[in-house]
């Protein structure tokens, strides 16, 4: 049995300061340890359950997080910048399921903790097929178009509530519950490890309860940025379209395109906003 993990920070447990999230900022580096911990602790109860394989991906930022030298000797281990399928570099129709850990709520959801989706600044929202997409749905529908299921969700309760809304009986465990977007009610990482653990065993056992989450091709990927000079820069890639001053559109019948898409223009987009355009 092989099980996918795709591991975010956003949703680690202990986590609830942007600074925490990059690297040199304050707290990064105990960051990356609990980022770690959580991610052995579903790697742990996918092995207790059966799995015979983990492959695990680092899908936060430069995806230079997860401490190497802590990892779950069993798994393998997707990390590095430019993956071409970012939170997914892995993913295939040859898993039995997908984890999703360290997790966080679309951008906008009122009490998500540090939530946004895809880019904190850059992105205001996303839209799949007309609907609203935050990571999860984005990640479910990537899973979903290998015909994998994802049987569980971690991180603050936001988006637990976001998962089950959208597939269901999900398993989820909420490591911590937002007040706002930069503050929570922590569940004590050891502790919260330990309920990682338990839902993965019980995820993985209980796989035949889980449906792909699957979105009819083809697909259209809208994104709404933070400025014009954004979607001017992004509507040069071949494909992509302005469907508005500061909305960008891509339709295909290759979801692989749409997680690569993603990819080059949250490149694009970084850019563009580093040189202060995106005041434009």
């Amino acid at each position: 049995m092989k099980v996918f993990v795709s591991v975010d920070m956003e949703g680690v447990s202990g986590l609830t300061d942007p600074a925490e999230m990059r690297a040199g900022g304050r707290g990064y580096e105990r960051g990356c340890e609990l980022m770690t911990g959580d991610a052995n602790a579903a790697v742990s109860g996918a092995y207790a359950a059966g799995a015979t394989e983990v492959a695990v991906t680092d899908a936060h930022s430069t995806g230079r997080n997860l401490r190497v030298d802590m990892i779950d000797r069993r798994c393998t281990l997707a990390r590095g910048p430019y993956k071409p399928m970012r939170m997914g570099e892995g993913l295939g129709s040859a898993f039995d399921a997908a984890l999703f850990v360290g997790y966080h709520a679309r951008a906008g959801t009122p009490a998500g903790v540090l939530n946004h989706t895809w880019m904190g600044r850059e992105i205001l929202d996303v839209h799949l097929n007309g609907e609203v997409a935050g990571e999860i749905r984005l990640m479910a529908a990537f899973a979903g178009s290998y015909g994998v299921p994802v049987a569980l969700v971690t991180g603050d309760a936001a988006a637990c509530a976001e998962a089950r809304e959208l597939l269901g009986e999900v398993e989820t465990v909420a490591v911590k519950a937002g007040s706002d977007r930069y503050a929570a009610r922590l569940v004590p990482p050891a502790r919260a490890q330990e309920q990682i653990t338990e839902a993965a065993v019980r995820a993985v056992k209980g796989i035949g309860r889980f449906e792909p989450y699957v979105v009819p091709a083809p697909y259209t990927l809208a994104i709404e940025w933070a400025s014009t000079a954004i979607a001017r820069s992004c509507a040069v890639i071949p494909g992509v379209r302005l469907a508005g001053p500061r909305t960008t559109e891509f339709t295909t019948g290759d979801y692989t395109e749409i997680m690569g898409l993603l990819g080059v223009c949250s490149t694009i987009a970084g850019e563009v906003g580093c040189t202060g355009a995106d005041y434009g």
